[in-house]
């Protein structure tokens, strides 16, 4: 592999002979101009700038957050517990592309010359990172879903079926599964097992999260009115607005991801076929797009809590008059 292609983001890039290999020719210019190959192909060029750029940013918004439910006493919650956990499954997103790419960059200036047995384990400590990102992420997104299902339906046990200490343990359990899995994701990328396995999770916790969704949608105004007999309609109408939140996680998490797991797919269905060949040919931009998940996240979660965005603001006026 050379430090001038983008091979992260998954152990499928690793494979010998895999589609996606179509995608490193070229790759060496910077240009965001859209450019046609003899087959007519349109292959989408993102400078590495972008990238750095993009990924710095996600990387300090997520740290935000993150210092922001540590602070806030009133964010030390299980639900603001999965989502600090979500947004540092986003910053290894972010931290992974920082560092590829300032490799990169380095590289493509004359500044460093990367030793191939070096990149190969830089290489393998990123896909880690980025499939221990999308497992835990997902998981998450499950947790947090199953979270706000229990605080609707269940809400006067609430505080007795989701305690601090099962919050923690399901947190342990979820980032040992995912390091686990993406350790064995890379040791067997070879195997098109590997991508059947992630794809499947995909669709599992999609149908997951769609069903806990529907079932809160549909039955949520009925058990408002429960709720309101004992005089907790605040809490109902805080729990159909975490559910919203999450909702709209999931459906960024939908667009930002879903072109990558289609390019799976596509490994599978038709590695050969000209027209996968050139949805092959993009794989920067679905990167771009994966980055900007994790940049969009934090901004969903300002914008919907008003107690972690007055946090936040608090945070970065500090810095601000520190630095001045």
């Amino acid at each position: 592999m050379e430090i001038t292609n983008r091979s992260y983001l998954n152990p499928v890039i690793h494979m010998e002979l895999n589609p996606l290999n179509y995608l490193m020719e070229d790759n060496e210019t910077n240009s965001t101009a859209g450019e046609r190959n003899s087959l007519g192909c349109v292959q989408i060029r993102i400078p590495q700038e972008l990238f750095l750029a993009l990924g710095l940013i996600s990387l300090v918004e997520n740290i935000l957050v993150i210092l922001a439910i540590i602070k806030n006493r009133n964010l030390h919650s299980p639900m603001y517990y999965f989502i600090c956990c979500l947004a540092v499954s986003d910053m290894l997103v972010s931290v992974s592309n920082v560092v590829e790419t300032i490799f990169m960059l380095l590289n493509d200036h004359g500044l460093m010359d990367v030793h191939p047995g070096m990149l190969r384990h830089l290489d393998n400590i990123i896909d880690v990172m980025i499939c221990s990102s999308v497992v835990s992420s997902l998981s998450f997104l499950s947790t947090i879903a199953a979270d706000r299902y229990i605080t609707i339906f269940y809400a006067l046990r609430y505080h007795s079926i989701m305690t601090t200490q099962r919050a923690v343990i399901i947190i342990v359990v979820v980032w040992l599964a995912s390091i686990a899995s993406s350790i064995l994701f890379i040791v067997y990328h070879t195997d098109n097992a590997v991508i059947v396995c992630l794809v499947t999770f995909f669709f599992t916790t999609l149908v997951f999260n769609a069903v806990l969704y529907l079932h809160m949608f549909l039955l949520a105004h009925v058990h408002s009115r429960r709720i309101m007999a004992f005089n907790k309609n605040r809490r109902q109408s805080t729990s159909m607005k975490g559910a919203m939140t999450l909702t709209i996680l999931l459906g960024v998490f939908i667009v930002c991801w879903g072109p990558f797991f289609l390019h799976l797919i596509l490994i599978l269905t038709c590695p050969t076929s000209p027209f996968c060949n050139c949805f092959f040919r993009n794989f920067n931009l679905f990167l771009i797009l994966i980055i900007c998940n994790s940049l969009i996240d934090p901004l969903i979660y300002a914008y919907r809590s008003q107690e972690l965005r007055k946090t936040l603001q608090e945070l970065v006026l500090c810095s601000w008059c520190f630095s001045v």
